[in-house]
Formats: C-alpha cells, sequence, structure tokens
C-alpha cells in the first residue's frame, strides 16, 4: 500500500502516520529526512542538493524528485507513506508524472483538514517526546494532556520547538499550506482530481476529532477499499 498524505502543521498528520507506519509496516518516508540522509550519505543527488543549499537557494524539484523516487524504491518495497511533499501545485504535478513513469502506483491521498486557527492553537500547545516526537502531548487539549512534565505516553522528558511558540513562523508556513490556489491545498486537490478520474483514491478526514476517532475512521476507509 503506498500512501501521500498532507494536513497542515497542527493537524496531527504525524501521529496518524506513525499509526499507519506501525498498522501497515509501511516506510514513514518525511522529505526533511531524504535530504539529510542523500547529503549525510554523499550521493550525487546529495552533493546537488548541499550546494544549492549552503548557497541558501531552494533545492529543485529536479533533484528533490528523482531522490524522493529513489528513497520510495529503496525503502518501500512493502509500501511506503510519504509526508512533506509535494508542497505546491507544480511540484504535485511533477510528482504524479515521476511516478508514472517509474510505475509506482499511489493507492490513497489522504488529507487531515483542520481550520487555520484550531491548528495556530494546537502547535502553540504541543509538547515534543525525547523519545518519540510522534508521541501526542498537548496543553491544550484535555484528552492528550502531558502527564505534568513528562509524555503522558512514555514518560519522557519533553520540549518544545521554538518556531511552535513564533506566530510569524506558524503563520509562515500556513500561508503555504492553506494557500489553495497554488500553494500545499492546491496539491492536495490537484490529486482529489485525479482520484475523481479514477487515478487514485482521496480520504478527507476531519481533524477536529479526536486521535482514536481520526484513527478508527482512516482505517475503516482504508480497509474497505
Amino acid at each position: 500500500m503506498n500512501i501521500l498524505i498532507f494536513g497542515p502543521n497542527g493537524s496531527g498528520k504525524g501521529t496518524q502516520g506513525d499509526l499507519l507506519k506501525q498498522k501497515y509496516n509501511l516506510a514513514h518516508i518525511e522529505s526533511g529526512a531524504i535530504f539529510r540522509e542523500n547529503i549525510s550519505g554523499g550521493t550525487e543527488l546529495g552533493k546537488k542538493a548541499k550546494a544549492y543549499i549552503d548557497r541558501g537557494d531552494l533545492v529543485p524539484d529536479e533533484i528533490t524528485i528523482p531522490m524522493i523516487l529513489d528513497t520510495l524504491k529503496a525503502k518501500g518495497a512493502h509500501g511506503w507513506l510519504l509526508d512533506g511533499f509535494p508542497r505546491n501545485m507544480v511540484q504535485a504535478e511533477k510528482l504524479w508524472e515521476a511516478l508514472k513513469k517509474a510505475g509506482l502506483k499511489l493507492d490513497y491521498v489522504v488529507e487531515i483538514e483542520l481550520p487555520r486557527e484550531t491548528a495556530k492553537q494546537r502547535i502553540m500547545g504541543r509538547r515534543l517526546c525525547a523519545n518519540n516526537n510522534n508521541h501526542p502531548n498537548n496543553i491544550y487539549i484535555e484528552a492528550i494532556k502531558p502527564n505534568g512534565e513528562v509524555c503522558r505516553v512514555c514518560g519522557g522528558a519533553l520540549t518544545t520547538r521554538s518556531d511552535d511558540q513564533d506566530e510569524k513562523a506558524i503563520n509562515k508556513r500556513h500561508d503555504i499550506y492553506y494557500d489553495d490556489k497554488t500553494g500545499t491545498l492546491a496539491a492536495a486537490h490537484f490529486f482529489k482530481e485525479l482520484a475523481d478520474k479514477g487515478e487514485t483514491r482521496y480520504i478527507a478526514l476531519n481533524g477536529e476529532g479526536s486521535i482514536d476517532s481520526i484513527k478508527e475512521t482512516l482505517l475503516s476507509r482504508l480497509e474497505k477499499n
């Protein structure tokens, strides 16, 4: 099973992705980790990407997409979950063409929907577990409040990301995500249109529910198909 997942920062995308990874034994492939692995590993694509990054430039799609495809092929033999890419409409179109050319099937596209203001509040309240960043801890959500100063799941130490407390940084990230003309939402809706044509399957989830309710809905939709 190959899945592409969308959701704004604060939607619980990482948590649901981790649950899918465990349930279906998928390779959870995050775009940021792909860059780090290729650069640290000294691959040819990694060297090219590093040259752009060192100059402070964005890595072009012509390097990013082959890097992603190589990772999907190498790690996703038993299925993959791609998280964090594409971030805009152009990347969505290029990724789709690249997947088709490589003969890689996209079984599902999952979108976790969440109002922008709710997403911002969740970001500012979340706490990161030292043992697993996907353990849900949020001081503003009663169901997943930390156990005092430690992780509610495993008791690990908790920290906050500095940019999680920076409203300007949050707004900048959300400006990109919630742009339904050329941004990340536009990319998600590109795949929704493909699903309408029978090219893939699209699952939209209400991100305002509890972690368990979202998980149950997602699994039921996956297993029904």
